[in-house]
């Protein structure tokens, strides 16, 4: 049911992937400019233009926040939500690792030469894929309890 721990645990993740729609995953600094990097690419200064953009990122956070979503309303199939919620585990991490690799790749100038950083500050919000990944591992494990408690119950009639 939607009142279940579970579902709070999923709607947890999906609020904090969502929030990634919004906030600043972190700011890389170079010689002459800084740049800061949202969920859709690199920003030059938070001016309005992208100065590089990352269409994988942007997928990939639509479908992990979508599968969030879905999962939460399929409480009557427990098995097939932790098989979607253990996938999205899965897109979560991916997630968190590509969003590092750019990052890391465009503070030492692999997509522009002219770009080499000084530092590189990650906010607090680029955890959010490692704490709704957790999170979700959680909701995975009280669907599980449901599931066996439910089986447990059927085995007596």
């Amino acid at each position: 049911m939607i009142q279940r721990i579970q579902s709070l645990y999923l709607f947890i993740a999906f609020l904090l992937m969502g929030s990634l729609f919004f906030l600043p995953l972190a700011i890389v600094s170079t010689e002459s400019d800084l740049y800061t990097v949202m969920f859709d690419g690199f920003y030059k200064s938070y001016s309005e233009t992208v100065f590089i953009q990352t269409i994988p990122l942007i997928i990939l956070l639509v479908v992990i926040v979508a599968l969030s979503f879905v999962s939460i309303f399929l409480y009557k199939k427990r098995i097939i939500q932790m098989r979607l919620n253990f996938i999205n585990i899965i897109l979560m991490l991916g997630y968190a690792g590509l969003l590092f690799f750019y990052i890391t790749s465009f503070a030492n100038g692999k997509f522009t030469e002219e770009i080499t950083s000084e530092t590189i500050h990650y906010k607090i919000y680029a955890a959010f894929p490692f704490v709704s990944a957790v999170i979700t591992y959680l909701a995975i494990r009280a669907i599980g309890k449901d599931e066996a408690l439910v089986r447990s119950i059927d085995r007596i009639r």
